[in-house]
């Protein structure tokens, strides 16, 4: 028995840019241990789990042997999948199930939206050894629920080389660093390190965005932004407020189809 597994480029149109992820579709839940180890195996930033529901699907993120609790890029994938392989009309909303609750994501003109909470961002007090690990002055550092942010010159986002090794003793799920584009077509940029997940950094993270957008809303007085993530793959997020959740678009491209074997 095997189960259908696509690769897909998320928050990007070309091939080998944006963000990867591994969509495995199930035919009914499975344990966790199975899905950690499909995770270690695809050895993608993230693997999604997508299960059939009467109401929807079910949806889950690992990364290697840790499950995400929130992941823009694995959910963009998901609905690229279920699209593309007609599990769902081009008119119909993928809505997911998630612990972060529920989620849903609509096609709009060539781009894929997704609808996820917003993350506010509260004033704090470096953490020991981040802005060393950094290597950059901050104008701005706040910790959402997630993740610290820290706000530099934009000219300094794309060329800082973190110190990893102190940067993974910062206690944080991740740590955005982020600044005022330059460029007339983004309104920001920003990169995302995760050293303390096993991953130094995240090409072009989802759930960064849902803190990025309300911080930079406050900033520029607008809600509807376009985002540039400066990693070496790079990719593009669109960005719109609505009250407390946040509308996240961007496009994405398959990049292999392929079957997972199936067994216990």
């Amino acid at each position: 028995m095997t189960l259908p597994l696509t690769f897909v480029d998320a928050f990007t149109a070309e091939l080998f840019k944006g963000n990867p992820a591994a969509v495995c579709i199930l035919d009914g839940p499975r344990d966790d241990a199975w899905m950690r180890l499909v995770a270690c195996e695809t050895g993608m930033p993230a693997t999604a789990f997508v299960n059939p529901m009467d109401d929807g699907f079910g949806l889950r993120w690992f990364k290697s042997a840790i499950e995400l609790e929130l992941c823009g890029h694995g959910t963009l994938a998901s609905a690229h999948v279920l699209w593309e392989g007609g599990r769902l009309s081009a008119q119909q909303a993928a809505r997911f199930h998630t612990r972060s609750g529920a989620l849903s994501a609509t096609r709009q003109n060539g781009w894929i939206e997704l609808d996820f909470p917003a993350l506010a961002d509260e004033p704090a007090d470096a953490p020991p050894g981040l802005v060393e690990a950094l290597g950059a002055t901050p104008a701005y550092i706040g910790r959402s629920r997630l993740d610290y942010i820290v706000e530099i010159d934009g000219d300094l986002v794309s060329g800082l080389r973190p110190d990893f090794v102190r940067l993974r003793r910062v206690d944080t799920r991740g740590v955005i660093v982020t600044g005022r584009s330059n460029d007339a077509a983004f309104d920001f940029v920003s990169r995302f390190f995760a050293p303390s997940t096993g991953l130094d950094e995240d090409s072009v993270t989802g759930s960064a965005h849902c803190c990025l957008g309300p911080f930079w809303a406050r900033r520029l007085g607008k809600s509807s932004l376009v985002a540039r993530q400066v990693s070496a793959r790079g990719g593009t997020v669109k960005v719109t407020l609505n009250g407390d959740r946040v509308r996240l678009a961007g496009q994405a491209v398959t990049v292999f189809r392929g079957a997972l074997a199936a067994g216990q």
